[in-house]
């Protein structure tokens, strides 16, 4: 059935979260090559999620206000997830924990993926510590991610990559298991729901 899904023409709605809101974050660069990358692929229907630019409360609130509302719909529409994440101090930014714990329910069932930069380590710490964190939430992470070691010195002043071969081979496959992933757990979804299992 996710073959048929797939010649039938269903787009694969994808939501990309920008891990950081630090000011002057590198986020954008790393973030808008992502995008590039998804746009070329005409099976994937692209949501970008900036939480820089949403009103996210300070704290875990009881009542959603409307912002937050919006957010989790956005969410739970989509069908797979990138997150672009830097790694600070050893560790994945605390707007994507907010985040994460915010819509707790969305990520249900549903493949993630990872874009990920930083120093020597390419933010692959970052990742590793999220992985649990999504496994948590019942979500499924994929294998092959994308890691930009040293990241600035990796895109020119236009944001694009240098050397860009490696990074979207890299990229070309991550996007192809999520592609497979979304497919299959779509299907399984349709069969049952989830959230009769989930605890």
């Amino acid at each position: 059935m996710a073959e048929n899904d797939a010649k039938a023409g269903e787009n694969i709605r994808l939501a990309l979260l920008l891990g950081s809101t630090r000011e002057g974050r590198f986020c954008d660069t790393v973030a808008g090559w992502a995008a590039r990358q998804i746009g070329r692929h005409a099976d994937f229907a692209l949501d970008i999620v900036d939480p820089a630019l949403l009103d996210l409360p300070p704290h875990l609130e009881r009542n959603c206000r409307p912002a937050l509302a919006a957010l989790k719909r956005r969410l739970d529409e989509a069908e797979a997830f990138v997150i672009v994440t830097p790694e600070y101090n050893h560790g994945y930014p605390a707007v994507l924990k907010q985040l994460i714990d915010s819509a707790y329910g969305v990520w249900q069932a549903k493949p993630v993926g990872f874009v990920s930069y930083g120093g020597l380590a390419g933010g692959v710490r970052a990742v590793e510590q999220l992985r649990q964190v999504f496994a948590e939430v019942h979500a499924m992470t994929v294998r092959n991610s994308v890691a930009f070691i040293d990241a600035w010195e990796q895109f020119d002043r236009n944001g694009n990559l240098v050397s860009p071969a490696r990074a979207e081979q890299s990229m070309t496959m991550m996007l192809a298991q999520l592609r497979w992933w979304a497919c299959a757990l779509k299907q399984a979804r349709r069969v049952q729901s989830y959230a009769e299992i989930a605890t």
